[in-house]
């Protein structure tokens, strides 16, 4: 379980106090931009697989005691969740979006709030956020509670870290974007400030984000040893 709280530790606080604070700005000033992207890519994949290792050593250790078990009701929620989850993590992540790395450049385009941004300018955060929190429904045991809640964490605190970091870089020209757009998703919407396309967001996004889920709740046996479907 120390392994996994570590491993958990780094993997969140690489995110937010070296990419989402001014150390990235001193680190890109003395390496480059290039450079340091590449590092701390490596650095994320190896912090991905630390976490892999250590969750599966320490969801079979006997200390890993369970706080709820999932449920019938529970296991259906959890299925609309990850559904939900992919449609906005699969579109966002094929969306062009001046907050996904390296793309800053989409804010040039005089119609870059569309689609899936004018819900909200962090589609894929928030679906992992929604992919956390369902997973966390369905396991109660310290392991999952660990890596499920860390990834709850870092999704969510991840939005208002880009968000500082874009401000940080691009002064007035985040302003006008994130005056189009809002965080939370829908809020935007709700404020009358943007209007719900669906057509925008692209019928074969929604049409692979539904596949994705498909191919993942079928297939979640044979690729993380637990079932999905009921």
């Amino acid at each position: 379980m120390l392994s996994l709280l570590a491993a958990a530790a780094f993997f969140v606080l690489l995110h937010l106090l070296v990419s989402g604070t001014r150390v990235r700005d001193a680190l890109t000033g003395t390496l480059g931009q290039g450079p340091y992207i590449g590092l701390f890519s490596l650095a994320s994949v190896g912090g991905l697989v630390w976490l892999g290792f250590a969750f599966s050593a320490a969801r079979g250790a006997p200390d890993n005691a369970a706080y709820w078990q999932i449920t019938p009701l529970t296991r259906h929620v959890q299925l609309a969740l990850q559904l939900i989850a992919v449609l906005f993590i699969v579109p966002g992540l094929t969306t062009p979006n001046p907050t996904s790395v390296r793309q800053e450049g989409a804010l040039e385009r005089p119609n870059v709030v569309q689609g899936m941004l004018r819900i909200t300018r962090h589609p894929f955060l928030w679906g992992v956020a929604i992919w956390a929190a369902g997973h966390l429904l369905v396991n109660g045991d310290r392991a999952s509670l660990v890596l499920f809640g860390s990834m709850l964490m870092l999704a969510l605190l991840g939005t208002s870290s880009i968000d500082a970091k874009r401000k940080r870089a691009l002064g007035q020209t985040w302003d006008a974007f994130a005056a189009q757009t809002s965080n939370l998703p829908f809020a935007a919407i709700a404020s009358g400030r943007q209007s719900l396309r669906g057509g925008e967001i692209g019928w074969w996004r929604i049409l692979l984000a539904v596949a994705v889920w498909a191919v993942l709740t079928w297939g979640h046996p044979h690729l993380f040893g637990v079932a999905a479907l009921p």
